[in-house]
This record gives structure tokens, sequence and C-alpha cells, in this order.
């Protein structure tokens, strides 16, 4: 191990110094070697193209913005293949938060979001990108079966239905 000598100034050593409290670290050196392999991690998944990664991309738009809810819809349906789920927040009278789950090829998610961010009335923007290599667990879905009572519904099978169940619904 080597030692570093760096020189910060006071408000960011306070910073550092509620987060150690505040994580429980029992000393500067072990808080920021946690800090720096977060930001070196972060820094090589953004530029990292050919991987597939998960990211939140969140943001504070004006949604009195002169078409800005409009334009992020558009650009939402023009991306439906990164855009996986999405929140959104009303702050206050102006403000909306929303928070978006996005997954695809790192690339693609970095231009996708910085896009958003740019966009005119967007106040604040920010990434976290986690690495997520696809089809690593595939999984497959089965219908749910149907509740006594609900013949015809999707679902309505007798699969899945103790032998006394079955008796019932055919009945």
């Amino acid at each position: 191990m080597q030692r570093v000598t760096i020189t910060i100034d006071d408000d960011l050593v306070a910073e550092i110094d509620a987060f150690m409290a505040g994580r429980g670290y029992a000393n500067r050196s072990e808080a920021i070697r946690d800090l720096a392999r977060s930001g070196l991690s972060q820094s090589n998944l953004e530029v990292a193209h050919d991987r597939n990664c998960v990211a939140t991309l969140s943001y504070v738009y004006d949604h009195a913005a002169r078409e800005l809810p409009k334009r992020l819809t558009q650009d939402f349906h023009a991306h439906h293949g990164l855009a996986q789920a999405t929140l959104h927040v009303h702050l206050d009278h102006d403000s909306c938060l929303e928070v978006t789950v996005l997954r695809g090829r790192s690339a693609e998610v970095k231009a996708f979001a910085d896009h958003v961010i740019a966009e005119r009335g967007v106040r604040h923007g920010h990434i976290a990108y986690m690495p997520a290599d696809a089809g690593s667990h595939p999984h497959d879905h089965h219908p749910l079966p149907s509740l006594p009572g609900e013949r015809g519904k999707a679902g309505s099978d007798h699969r899945g239905l103790a032998p006394a169940d079955r008796k019932r619904r055919r009945s």
C-alpha cells in the first residue's frame, strides 16, 4: 500500500467527515479508498460502451417549460427498448422528479440519459450505472391459476389446484 498526500478544502473535509460518521468508518483513509473505488467503478462502467448495464436516471424538471413534458414523452417512446419503468413525483407547483430505470448497452444508455438531462427545462440530472449481463439469469413467466368462480378468464385452467378444487370448478 502506498501513502498519498492530498490537499482538500475545509468544506469537502466536512462532507467526508459527515460521510464517515454516517457510515461508521474508523478513519478517513478507509472512507476515501471506498469513495475512490466507487468513483472509478462508476467511471469505468460509463466508458465501457460494449457492456450491458442497468441504470437509474433521476432528474428534476420544470413541468411548465414549453413543450418539455411532450418532448420527454416522445423521447421515451422513441427509446422504449431502453426505458423499463418510470416513477413520477410532483415536488411542488413547478417541479417534478422522475426516476427511470434504463437497461441496454452502456453507450446507448449514456447517450439517452445525456440527451434527457440536456433538455431545456431539466434542472438537475444524475445517472447511476450498474453492470448487467443480459441473459445471465433467464426465467420464464407462467400464468397463475385462476381462483374458483373465474371461468372463462385468462389463466382459468385447472393446473395448480388441489383435486377438491378441480371438482368444484367442474360443477
